[in-house]
Protein backbone atom coordinates (compact mmCIF):
# COMPACT_ATOMS: atom_id res chain seq x y z
CA UNK A 1 0.00 0.00 0.00
CA UNK A 2 1.46 3.26 -1.01
CA UNK A 3 2.08 5.57 2.23
CA UNK A 4 0.06 9.27 2.24
CA UNK A 5 1.88 12.09 1.84
CA UNK A 6 2.91 14.16 5.53
CA UNK A 7 0.28 17.55 5.18
CA UNK A 8 1.28 20.48 3.68
CA UNK A 9 1.89 23.28 6.21
CA UNK A 10 0.57 27.04 4.73
CA UNK A 11 1.91 30.31 7.16
CA UNK A 12 -0.01 33.27 5.03
CA UNK A 13 1.81 36.92 6.23
CA UNK A 14 1.73 40.18 4.29
CA UNK A 15 3.26 42.90 5.51
CA UNK A 16 1.56 46.15 6.22
CA UNK A 17 -0.65 45.27 8.74
CA UNK A 18 -2.63 48.38 9.89
CA UNK A 19 -3.34 48.09 13.47
CA UNK A 20 -0.11 46.93 14.72
CA UNK A 21 2.67 47.62 12.25
CA UNK A 22 4.56 44.65 10.85
CA UNK A 23 2.70 42.75 13.82
CA UNK A 24 4.52 39.05 12.09
CA UNK A 25 7.83 40.87 12.24
CA UNK A 26 7.22 42.09 16.23
CA UNK A 27 9.65 41.26 18.62
CA UNK A 28 7.65 38.50 20.97
CA UNK A 29 9.34 36.46 23.20
CA UNK A 30 12.99 37.10 21.88
CA UNK A 31 12.13 35.99 18.09
CA UNK A 32 9.76 37.90 15.44
CA UNK A 33 6.23 36.93 15.90
CA UNK A 34 5.91 34.58 12.93
CA UNK A 35 8.79 32.56 13.99
CA UNK A 36 6.49 30.82 17.22
CA UNK A 37 4.03 29.43 14.12
CA UNK A 38 6.67 28.01 12.56
CA UNK A 39 8.76 26.74 14.99
CA UNK A 40 5.74 24.69 16.25
CA UNK A 41 4.94 23.40 13.07
CA UNK A 42 8.21 21.93 12.19
CA UNK A 43 8.35 20.52 15.75
CA UNK A 44 4.84 18.73 14.96
CA UNK A 45 7.11 16.46 12.38
CA UNK A 46 3.17 15.84 10.86
CA UNK A 47 4.25 18.45 8.03
CA UNK A 48 6.47 17.37 4.52
CA UNK A 49 6.63 21.19 3.82
CA UNK A 50 6.58 24.17 5.90
CA UNK A 51 5.83 27.63 3.64
CA UNK A 52 5.22 31.21 4.32
CA UNK A 53 3.29 32.98 1.70
CA UNK A 54 4.21 36.44 2.17
CA UNK A 55 4.31 39.58 -0.33
CA UNK A 56 7.43 40.87 1.57
CA UNK A 57 10.77 40.16 1.24
CA UNK A 58 11.46 40.48 4.46
CA UNK A 59 9.45 38.33 5.92
CA UNK A 60 10.34 36.00 4.12
CA UNK A 61 14.11 36.16 4.92
CA UNK A 62 12.96 35.87 8.54
CA UNK A 63 10.45 32.79 7.79
CA UNK A 64 14.01 31.14 6.00
CA UNK A 65 15.98 32.05 8.98
CA UNK A 66 13.90 29.99 11.18
CA UNK A 67 12.98 26.89 8.79
CA UNK A 68 10.39 27.32 6.70
CA UNK A 69 10.09 27.73 2.55
CA UNK A 70 9.42 30.63 0.62
CA UNK A 71 9.12 29.68 -2.51
CA UNK A 72 7.70 32.27 -3.91
CA UNK A 73 6.92 36.41 -3.28
CA UNK A 74 2.58 36.42 -3.10
CA UNK A 75 1.14 38.75 -6.02
CA UNK A 76 -0.11 42.53 -4.42
CA UNK A 77 -3.50 40.90 -5.89
CA UNK A 78 -3.45 38.29 -3.24
CA UNK A 79 -1.52 41.22 -0.68
CA UNK A 80 -4.66 43.42 -0.20
CA UNK A 81 -7.31 43.82 2.45
CA UNK A 82 -9.94 42.35 0.38
CA UNK A 83 -8.18 39.72 -0.55
CA UNK A 84 -9.52 36.22 1.48
CA UNK A 85 -8.20 33.45 2.88
CA UNK A 86 -9.18 30.92 0.23
CA UNK A 87 -7.98 32.76 -2.36
CA UNK A 88 -4.61 33.04 -0.93
CA UNK A 89 -4.11 29.28 0.30
CA UNK A 90 -5.42 28.02 -2.81
CA UNK A 91 -3.08 30.47 -4.70
CA UNK A 92 -0.18 28.59 -3.16
CA UNK A 93 -1.19 24.92 -3.56
CA UNK A 94 -1.44 25.38 -6.92
CA UNK A 95 2.17 27.42 -7.33
CA UNK A 96 3.49 24.31 -4.81
CA UNK A 97 1.92 21.49 -7.39
CA UNK A 98 0.54 19.91 -4.16
CA UNK A 99 -2.99 19.85 -5.23
CA UNK A 100 -2.59 15.88 -4.40
CA UNK A 101 -1.53 15.88 -1.12
CA UNK A 102 -4.74 14.79 0.61
CA UNK A 103 -4.16 17.50 3.70
CA UNK A 104 -3.06 21.00 4.27
CA UNK A 105 -2.85 22.88 7.26
CA UNK A 106 -3.33 26.47 7.50
CA UNK A 107 -1.40 28.17 10.57
CA UNK A 108 -1.58 31.45 11.21
CA UNK A 109 1.24 33.88 11.90
CA UNK A 110 -0.10 35.88 14.86
CA UNK A 111 -0.99 32.87 17.41
CA UNK A 112 2.00 32.57 19.59
CA UNK A 113 0.06 30.34 21.64
CA UNK A 114 0.39 27.67 19.61
CA UNK A 115 1.29 24.01 20.34
CA UNK A 116 2.23 20.91 18.88
CA UNK A 117 0.48 18.62 20.75
CA UNK A 118 -2.87 21.32 19.94
CA UNK A 119 -1.99 20.09 15.86
CA UNK A 120 -1.74 16.47 16.16
CA UNK A 121 -4.92 16.30 18.52
CA UNK A 122 -6.48 17.83 15.78
CA UNK A 123 -5.28 16.14 12.79
CA UNK A 124 -6.24 12.68 14.44
CA UNK A 125 -9.79 13.94 15.03
CA UNK A 126 -10.34 15.45 11.73
CA UNK A 127 -8.92 12.02 10.41
CA UNK A 128 -10.96 9.91 12.83
CA UNK A 129 -14.27 11.63 11.68
CA UNK A 130 -13.07 11.60 8.15
CA UNK A 131 -14.32 15.29 7.92
CA UNK A 132 -13.17 17.96 5.26
CA UNK A 133 -12.78 20.72 7.31
CA UNK A 134 -11.51 21.41 10.91
CA UNK A 135 -10.93 25.12 12.13
CA UNK A 136 -9.47 26.04 15.83
CA UNK A 137 -11.93 27.37 17.84
CA UNK A 138 -12.83 29.24 21.40
CA UNK A 139 -15.79 30.27 23.50
CA UNK A 140 -17.46 33.31 23.86
CA UNK A 141 -16.61 34.76 27.57
CA UNK A 142 -19.81 36.90 27.09
CA UNK A 143 -22.52 35.19 24.92
CA UNK A 144 -23.61 36.87 22.16
CA UNK A 145 -26.96 36.83 23.37
CA UNK A 146 -26.51 39.24 25.94
CA UNK A 147 -25.51 41.55 23.04
CA UNK A 148 -26.80 45.33 23.17
CA UNK A 149 -26.90 48.17 20.17
CA UNK A 150 -26.96 51.94 20.98
CA UNK A 151 -28.52 54.83 19.07
CA UNK A 152 -27.61 57.63 20.26
CA UNK A 153 -29.12 57.51 23.96
CA UNK A 154 -31.22 54.14 23.12
CA UNK A 155 -30.44 50.79 24.32
CA UNK A 156 -31.34 47.90 22.23
CA UNK A 157 -31.19 44.19 22.98
CA UNK A 158 -30.72 42.54 20.14
CA UNK A 159 -32.37 39.20 21.22
CA UNK A 160 -34.63 40.69 24.59
CA UNK A 161 -37.00 37.79 23.77
CA UNK A 162 -34.75 35.33 24.62
CA UNK A 163 -32.92 37.25 27.40
CA UNK A 164 -36.10 36.82 29.57
CA UNK A 165 -35.44 32.89 29.65
CA UNK A 166 -33.18 31.30 31.98
CA UNK A 167 -29.63 31.90 31.00
CA UNK A 168 -28.92 28.33 31.77
CA UNK A 169 -31.02 27.11 28.56
CA UNK A 170 -28.49 29.50 26.24
CA UNK A 171 -26.46 27.66 23.66
CA UNK A 172 -22.94 28.44 23.76
CA UNK A 173 -21.55 30.08 20.84
CA UNK A 174 -17.92 29.90 19.73
CA UNK A 175 -16.07 31.75 17.23
CA UNK A 176 -13.00 31.13 14.60
CA UNK A 177 -9.87 32.09 16.92
CA UNK A 178 -7.31 32.77 13.88
CA UNK A 179 -5.36 30.01 15.25
CA UNK A 180 -4.97 27.06 12.57
CA UNK A 181 -7.00 25.76 10.25
CA UNK A 182 -6.97 21.59 8.80
CA UNK A 183 -8.57 20.88 5.23
CA UNK A 184 -9.18 18.20 2.59
CA UNK A 185 -7.49 19.48 -0.04
CA UNK A 186 -9.14 18.05 -3.13
CA UNK A 187 -12.66 19.21 -1.48
CA UNK A 188 -11.55 22.34 -0.60
CA UNK A 189 -10.12 22.78 -4.25
CA UNK A 190 -13.28 21.86 -5.79
CA UNK A 191 -15.80 24.18 -3.38
CA UNK A 192 -16.51 27.73 -3.71
CA UNK A 193 -16.94 28.72 -0.25
CA UNK A 194 -14.29 28.23 2.67
CA UNK A 195 -16.78 26.41 5.13
CA UNK A 196 -17.02 22.71 3.79
CA UNK A 197 -20.52 21.13 4.60
CA UNK A 198 -18.71 18.22 6.97
CA UNK A 199 -16.58 20.81 9.25
CA UNK A 200 -15.34 20.08 12.28
CA UNK A 201 -13.73 21.97 15.64
CA UNK A 202 -10.76 21.71 17.37
CA UNK A 203 -11.94 23.54 21.04
CA UNK A 204 -8.77 25.99 22.62
CA UNK A 205 -9.32 26.91 26.18
CA UNK A 206 -9.10 30.25 27.65
CA UNK A 207 -5.29 30.50 27.59
CA UNK A 208 -4.33 28.32 24.45
CA UNK A 209 -5.08 31.10 21.73
CA UNK A 210 -5.10 34.43 21.01
CA UNK A 211 -4.53 36.32 18.08
CA UNK A 212 -3.08 39.32 17.67
CA UNK A 213 -4.72 42.00 16.50
CA UNK A 214 -4.66 45.01 18.85
CA UNK A 215 -2.50 46.22 21.70
CA UNK A 216 -4.61 45.03 24.47
CA UNK A 217 -4.33 41.55 22.97
CA UNK A 218 -0.59 41.98 23.34
CA UNK A 219 -0.43 42.95 26.21
CA UNK A 220 -2.32 40.10 27.23
CA UNK A 221 -0.47 37.48 24.81
CA UNK A 222 2.99 38.61 26.77
CA UNK A 223 1.14 38.21 30.53
CA UNK A 224 0.13 34.58 29.08
CA UNK A 225 3.55 33.80 27.42
CA UNK A 226 5.64 34.74 30.22
CA UNK A 227 3.73 32.42 32.89
CA UNK A 228 3.83 29.53 30.36
CA UNK A 229 7.74 30.10 30.50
Amino acid sequence: MKQETKPVCIIPARKNSKRIKNKNLLNFGGKPLIAHSITEALKSKIFSRVVVTTDSKQIAKIAIKYGAEVPFIRSKKLSNDTAGIKAVTCDCIKRLKSQNVKYHFIIYATNPLLKTIYLKKAFIKLKKLNYNLLIGVKKFETNPIKAITINKNDLNFKYKKILLKNSQTFNNFYYDDGSFTILETKSYLRRKNFIAKKSTYFLHGENDSLDLNTKEDLVKLRKIFNSRN
